[in-house]
């Protein structure tokens, strides 16, 4: 996909924010995209009623103050931010917080590689999946049909 769309990025790490506007305008020009470099501004900006919806929201987990999976329970606990598509783009390997991730409601789990051309593969790839499902109104992929008996 390479059309346009609003994703807010949820990150505290300049370098990370940096990394993620490169890597996207290369891939997706005509994307919007909106930082959130605090947690806390987060819920105030979705449930502002004049604000744009964003198709996607990126979520970094290590934030400081309100954490990333306490941000996404209250996302999740909100009505009108319970049908966002929420991936979490973490250097968070463990194996836990993913579990608790997908616990808590988020659509993906993705950990951010360091080399940069891998993270912008990983990222691209992520945002071709989940934009257009967005657009749709779909959260998930729909299951395979089943073959004709």
């Amino acid at each position: 996909m390479t059309g346009g769309g609003l994703i807010l990025v949820v990150e505290d790490s300049e370098e990370d924010t940096e990394a993620i506007q490169r890597a996207l305008s290369r891939s997706h020009p005509l994307l919007d995209l909106e930082f959130a470099p605090r947690s806390e501004d987060v819920l105030p900006r979705l449930l502002d009623p004049a604000a744009r919806t964003p198709d996607l929201v990126l979520l970094d987990l290590n934030m400081p103050g309100i954490g990333g999976l306490a941000l996404l329970s209250s996302l999740r606990a909100h009505t009108a931010c319970a049908s966002l598509t929420v991936v979490v783009f973490t250097s968070s390997t463990a194996s836990a917080e993913e579990d608790a991730c997908y616990a808590a409601g988020a659509d993906s789990y993705i950990y951010k590689p360091v080399n940069f051309e891998l993270f912008q593969t990983v990222l691209r790839g992520a945002v071709d999946f989940w934009l257009p499902r967005a657009a749709d109104g779909a959260v998930t992929a729909a299951p395979p049909a089943a073959p004709p008996a």
